[in-house]
């Protein structure tokens, strides 16, 4: 029998009481689920022929909805990781030493604190854990330069910093790139209003241009000892002097 020959019921049991001949086309099937009732699979199968386009709708989806990935480089000896560890201690140091004057000073002191503990646990750990607190590292950097931005200026706008609390945990570097970057102007103007931070801010400058140099490089060349341990310094001594534009 031709498998395209078009099915027809049997009349034998037409008429018969309580009998309902139900006629299928042989393009579609039909099952009966737990309560009797008939369910196409056509819907089923529609949804199971376009699922290599949604995945590939979903892998294609902006930056900014995507997590940050581990690093899978670095900490690749021991005497590496010490000095990551070690070079992640001054921003408790800092955090401890930074003002307190208002609630906003307050939550930019603990977040360097925050900064430093994160740094330590990530730099600190193996296996499967490792990607989950750099994640945990990069998300306290970012809300470390928000409290920043809002220590320094109370009047920020809201939706800046409503977009700003939305993107932290998807995209914690670009949120770390605008309030520094909303930072560095801040600085500068005060700078040039008020003589006794020009000295502050030409170390904070020099810090910034070595910390983006050993920045990139560590990840330029992953195998290069103690390139991170290096921007954690440059790094320290820039928050260090940020610290004078809160007192």
């Amino acid at each position: 029998m031709s498998p395209q020959r078009e099915f027809r019921p049997s009349k034998a049991l037409e008429g018969v009481h309580g009998v309902q001949v139900v006629h299928r086309s042989s393009f579609s099937s039909e099952e009966i689920d737990q309560h009797g009732n008939f369910q196409s699979t056509h819907d089923r199968s529609f949804i199971t022929a376009n699922q290599p386009l949604l995945i590939q709708v979903w892998q294609q989806r902006p930056a900014c909805l995507r997590p940050v990935r581990g690093c899978s480089h670095g900490d690749q000896t021991l005497l590496e990781t010490f000095a990551n560890v070690v070079t992640s201690l001054p921003f408790i140091a800092l955090g401890i030493q930074a003002p307190r004057k208002n609630l906003n000073t307050k939550l930019y002191a603990n977040s360097l604190i925050g900064v430093g503990v994160a740094s330590t646990l990530y730099h600190s750990s193996r296996g499967k854990i490792r990607k989950y607190l750099r994640w945990a590292d990069y998300t306290m950097i970012a809300t470390a330069t928000v409290c920043l931005s809002r220590a320094l200026r109370n009047e920020n706008p809201k939706l800046l910093m409503a977009a700003s609390a939305l993107l932290l945990p998807v995209q914690p570097l670009m949120v770390s790139a605008v309030h520094t970057g909303m930072m560095e102007v801040a600085f500068a103007k005060r700078a040039l209003e008020d003589p006794e931070l020009r000295m502050a801010h030409s170390v904070h400058k020099m810090s910034s241009l070595l910390g983006g140099v050993f920045f990139i490089a560590d990840d330029v060349f992953p195998s290069t000892p103690f390139l991170h341990a290096a921007w954690h310094l440059a790094a320290a001594v820039g928050v260090g002097t940020c610290n004078k534009l809160l007192k």
